[in-house]
């Protein structure tokens, strides 16, 4: 009988590309992916610890996968990623069905922790912190994933130490792989049908290997001629060094969307979250970036509700998103992480935090339907990634990240074609292919 694993996985592209390289680890030992949780024998949840409530969705999932199971032999239930990293011992005790948890430096552990569970059947933690470890295991087995889109991670772990922020304690400290892997990797995933890179880090931009900093990545990645399109993702302000911002004039492959994480719009806040950077450094990176490239657009993400926010510090939030028209952002109510500086804090009013989170999302969805708008009629560069399972429509991006939904063609899959957009929502453009170049490109 084939062993069949099923993986699902929460939170940030960083746990996608995990899960993808965590099968192509287990392959190794005979299983293969399934779709259907009913006929695996193996069960394994990726989780994520930044959003609220993290743990209790974990627990909750894992009374669903028993629920599944409660007529049938129970598979080898695995909980990895973050959660499983920073309440690994609880887990354990807590939650009977679980047999093992693993954290994000110790998947290459993952195949010998197998093999030992399923011959001792004992209970096992694996949450040591040895990224170097992990990427010199990877490196060795083929990133099978065949995406036209597809995340690479290249940096892991945080030094910065924001107070609301788990990442130093369940990623570790800051890790650069070598630059010659990041490159190899590039290439497989070219050869299974990428064509654009993702660049993925805890602090993307903090990114250097011996001499080698991440405007000098993207550059050698630019040189791979069936890599159409770059990203990286995600950003702190302090690392926003003038080297990276002047790739932004040389490079034809680097997308113009920036995303820049701010956090808060007050300097008093982010003191107190321990951001080390101020609006003014920001909104200098910002000037810096439109002037060498007016078609940039920004987008960012922000914790409302702080402890200690004053409805000053709000309207300082809110004035600079109406400052800055912010796209594709990411906004939500703080709340506490265990073990962070933030969680000894005093909450603010739910309520008032509820209304400010209201005000500012109606303001970030509001610049999101502008730019839509401001799209239509207009012909746009889309990378066709598939076509839709439901309909006889296809799926691509925009420079700017934007979903587009568009009548195109099998043979269009992997290539940059030219979308007219009809019409759009806030999260949305909608039109199709064209043929001819002569119309306006936005």
């Amino acid at each position: 009988m084939n062993k069949k694993i099923f993986i699902k996985t929460f939170g940030c592209q960083m746990n996608e590309y995990d899960s993808n390289r965590i099968f192509d680890i287990v392959k190794k030992i005979g299983f293969l992916k399934t779709k259907n949780i009913d006929e695996a024998n193996c069960y394994l949840l990726n989780t994520c610890h930044i959003r609220d409530k993290a743990k209790e969705k974990v627990y909750h999932e894992i009374g669903r996968v028993r629920q599944v199971f409660s007529s049938k032999k129970k598979p080898l239930v695995i909980v990895a990623g973050c959660v499983a990293q920073a309440e690994n011992e609880e887990m354990l005790k807590r939650e009977p069905y679980i047999d093992m948890v693993i954290g994000p430096q110790a998947y290459h552990e993952i195949n010998y922790k197998i093999e030992e569970f399923l011959d001792k059947q004992r209970k096992l933690d694996i949450t040591d912190f040895d990224a170097n470890l992990k990427f010199d295991y990877l490196k060795k087995i083929k990133n099978s994933s065949s995406n036209v889109s597809s995340f690479l991670t290249i940096q892991e772990g945080c030094d910065k130490f924001c107070h609301f922020c788990v990442v130093p304690f369940t990623r570790g400290p800051e890790y650069s792989r070598p630059l010659i892997e990041i490159i190899d990797e590039t290439k497989t995933l070219v050869k299974n049908g990428a064509r654009e890179i993702i660049l993925l880090g805890q602090n993307v931009n903090a990114y250097k290997y011996k001499d080698y900093k991440l405007s000098d990545l993207i550059i050698a990645i630019e040189k791979i001629p069936e890599v159409y399109r770059i990203r990286y993702y995600t950003s702190h302000p302090r690392d926003m060094t003038d080297d990276l911002i002047n790739i932004y004039r040389v490079s034809k492959k680097l997308m113009p969307q920036v995303h820049l994480p701010v956090q808060s719009g007050s300097n008093k806040i982010l003191k107190l979250m321990n951001r080390k950077h101020t609006i003014n450094e920001y909104i200098e990176i910002y000037n810096k970036l439109k002037n060498i490239n007016p078609k940039i657009k920004f987008s960012s993400d922000f914790i409302i509700g702080y402890p200690e926010e004053q409805e000053d510090d709000f309207q300082d939030t809110l004035n600079l998103i109406k400052k800055i028209d912010f796209i594709n952002s990411f906004s939500f109510i703080f709340s506490p992480r265990p073990g962070t500086a933030a969680s000894k804090l005093n909450l603010i009013d739910r309520k008032i935090s509820l209304k400010r989170l209201e005000i500012v999302q109606r303001e970030l969805f509001n610049h999101q339907i502008r730019m839509n708008k401001s799209l239509e009629n207009m012909v746009i560069d889309v990378l066709v990634e598939n076509k839709s399972k439901e309909s006889s429509k296809f799926f691509g991006r925009s420079e700017y990240m934007t979903s587009v939904i568009f009548d195109a063609n099998e043979e269009d899959i992997g290539k940059i074609v030219k979308v007219k957009i009809k019409n759009s929502n806030r999260s949305t453009l909608f039109g199709e292919k064209i043929y001819k170049s002569k119309l306006k490109v936005a």
